[in-house]
């Protein structure tokens, strides 16, 4: 029966580290990335919402404020 050599650790680990690599170089190949509009488009959408998110969480505070004011002039 022929014996069959196991790879040591590191031959193994090198092996491993090689096919990683290669890869996501064949994944980074993949990669699409955005027009300059695009770009600036999603921007402004992302600081649209920002700004509607903001502003509603700011009236919301202030009404908040107002309905714990009311509650304490009741009761104190």
């Amino acid at each position: 029966m022929a014996e069959v050599k196991k790879e040591n650790w590191f031959t193994r680990t090198w092996n491993k580290t090689k096919k990683f690599f290669r890869e996501l170089r064949s994944e980074l190949k993949k990669i699409v990335w955005p027009t300059w509009s695009q770009v600036l488009k999603n921007t402004a959408v992302v600081a649209v919402c920002v700004l509607v998110v903001g502003v509603f969480v700011w009236v919301f505070d202030i009404g908040a404020k107002y309905l714990v004011q009311l509650i304490l002039s009741i009761g104190g």
